[in-house]
């Protein structure tokens, strides 16, 4: 393998690879024995993966630099070709799902791979394939407004990632000018963000009632491959987070008021924590970098073959940038074998976030990535995210090598910001629930819902009368909502069984590690529930496991 920088990029014949699909479904059908149905499948993985791995390229390219004009083709192109390619998968996955070999299928695949392909038959269809073409069009239009985004700030222009830095200055005035700055930028693009919402909603539920569902909301648990949990566990998780987590995260927010010194907080004072501003990592991006090579060489012999490979292959790009996409991620090249990870460095806590959440997304990639069977693989977001959530926790005791004597601020920081966004995440799921039960809203009036779920989720907030951010604007700015629908409460159910890890590991961190380690293994071979028994989790869907946990992490705040 070469640095990601030097790989080589070709744009994937489509037509041809419509074509092979095609003539592979059709040699599906027609096998006769296991052992050339098995021969099929392994060539539509071979393509699949080098399709894939082609796109991931691309994507990456294109979210480094969004003014690049031939990866902004590129990225156009994906927007057009992808669904038909899902049009194509779908039919394949209806021949095998019915295949007469299916029980040797499901000894090789497992009973996981066969649920999650059913979902992904009841969810798609070539009759929707231009409507599906229409919201990815949607979707890079919203990207590419924010992250093209240009806010003047005391004299210089940055983007939403960089502005930060300011928004989390430990001088008051600076975040409230800072905070103006952006919401003036929102109040500028607002409507055409509604513009851009307005058909995003009306596109995803005209494709839900093509596929023959009310509304979008049982299409989008299906696309979220929500295997083994519907909506009524979501609903009932919520209602726990409203009772245990909301108060909890209500007295945390009354200790940082007094901690910071405020009369009141304001919603610019929402992400301070101390007086002297938030503990910021010491040294250059260069030197984090560093400083988590040897970090992850300590931790253990899996997590130290796993950096020197992402170093050794440049298998970072972390620098904010004017240009550069929002936001972070951990992508995966299946034909190189190699996870990638993209962020925004801006100088504060973040920038470690990133070694840290980020790099656990790339670790189980990593240790998964010579199982011959990718549909072990096809992780469910619920559990994708404990693999992050809980490395930040894991790591905690190389925090000084990025903080030095701030390291115990920043462990109260960050286990008081997780409680925190419990109640937050479970917010951006109902309203998302509500949006699409009633799609003809009006901009004012999905304004309105968020307004008023943050007085029952976030009832500390004040928004000191902003123009933008009181009228119910806030969720304007969260991507997700945009590009990943019903995504969001899936960092929160990982959230609440990387706490359990928190929990354990103080008492145990070995033993609490190699159940870790376990769960990256089973990566997507077990269905959720009964995987986090195998790992000894409660499943946050239990009635009482939010109460239990929040008598644990009482004791530790």
């Amino acid at each position: 393998m070469k640095k990601f920088r030097d790989l080589p990029y070709e744009r994937i014949d489509s037509d041809g690879i419509i074509k092979e699909y095609k003539e592979l479904t059709q040699a599906l059908a027609n096998a006769k024995t296991f052992e050339e149905a098995w021969d099929v499948h392994e060539k539509v993985t071979k393509m699949s993966e080098h399709a894939m791995t082609e796109y991931v390229i691309a994507h990456i390219r294109h979210d480094i630099d969004t003014t690049d004009e031939f990866y902004d083709k590129e990225n156009d192109f994906y927007d057009e070709v992808q669904p038909i390619f899902m049009s194509c998968s779908t039919e394949y996955n209806k021949v095998l799902y019915e295949t007469p070999f299916r029980a040797q299928f499901e000894e090789k695949l497992g009973p996981v791979a066969f649920k999650s392909m059913e979902l992904a038959i009841k969810s798609f269809d070539e009759k929707i394939v231009g409507l599906a073409q229409e919201e990815n069009e949607l979707s890079s239009r919203y990207t590419k407004l924010i992250a093209t985004a240009r806010i003047p700030f005391d004299g210089e222009e940055y983007n939403l990632s960089l502005m930060t830095q300011f928004t989390t200055s430990s001088d008051r005035d600076v975040r409230k000018r800072a905070w103006k700055a952006i919401s003036d930028y929102f109040l500028s693009v607002t409507g055409d963000i509604d513009d851009i919402y307005d058909k995003m909603v009306a596109n995803r539920t005209a494709q839900a009632r093509e596929m023959g569902y009310e509304n979008y909301i049982p299409l989008a648990y299906m696309r979220m491959n929500r295997n083994s949990y519907g909506r009524e566990q979501v609903e009932n998780f919520r209602r726990q987070v409203k009772e245990a987590f909301v108060p909890l995260a209500t007295k945390i927010h009354e200790k940082r008021r007094q901690r910071i010194g405020v009369d009141s907080l304001k919603y610019y004072d929402n992400a301070v924590y101390f007086t002297n501003g938030n503990p910021k990592p010491i040294g250059t991006p260069e030197e984090i970098l560093a400083a988590g090579q040897e970090m992850y060489r300590e931790l253990s012999p899996e997590t130290a073959e796993f950096i020197d490979f992402m170093r050794e292959y440049d298998l970072f790009d972390v620098l904010g940038r004017k240009t550069k996409r929002q936001g972070g991620y951990m992508t995966y090249m299946p034909e190189y074998k190699a996870p990638f990870i993209f962020a925004n460095f801006n100088g504060t806590s973040g920038d470690v976030d990133v070694i840290t959440h980020e790099c656990g997304h790339a670790f189980q990639g990593f240790v998964t990535r010579n199982d011959p069977i990718p549909e072990h693989n096809e992780i469910t977001m619920e559990t994708a995210e404990i693999h992050s959530m809980s490395m930040e926790y894991f790591t905690y005791g190389w925090m000084e090598k990025f903080f030095g004597d701030r390291k115990d601020d920043y462990y109260t920081m960050h286990l008081e910001d997780s409680i925190i966004f419990v109640p937050y995440g479970c917010m951006v799921d109902e309203f998302q629930h509500i949006i699409y039960e009633n799609p003809s809203m009006t901009p004012a009036e999905r304004k309105n819902v968020w307004k008023e779920l943050e007085k029952v989720y976030r009832p500390h907030l004040d928004y000191d009368n902003d123009p933008f951010f009181a009228e119910g604007g806030y969720w304007q700015r969260q991507g997700h909502i945009f590009q990943s629908p019903f995504y969001y409460i899936d960092y929160v159910l990982a959230s609440i069984c990387a706490m359990q890890f928190k929990v354990r590991m103080d008492k145990d961190y070995r033993g609490a590690f190699e159940d870790y380690l376990k769960l990256c293994k089973l990566s997507a071979t077990r269905f959720y529930e009964p995987m986090l028994k195998e790992v000894g989790l409660n499943s946050p869907f239990e009635d009482g496991c939010i109460e239990k946990l929040v008598s644990e992490l009482e004791k530790k705040i």
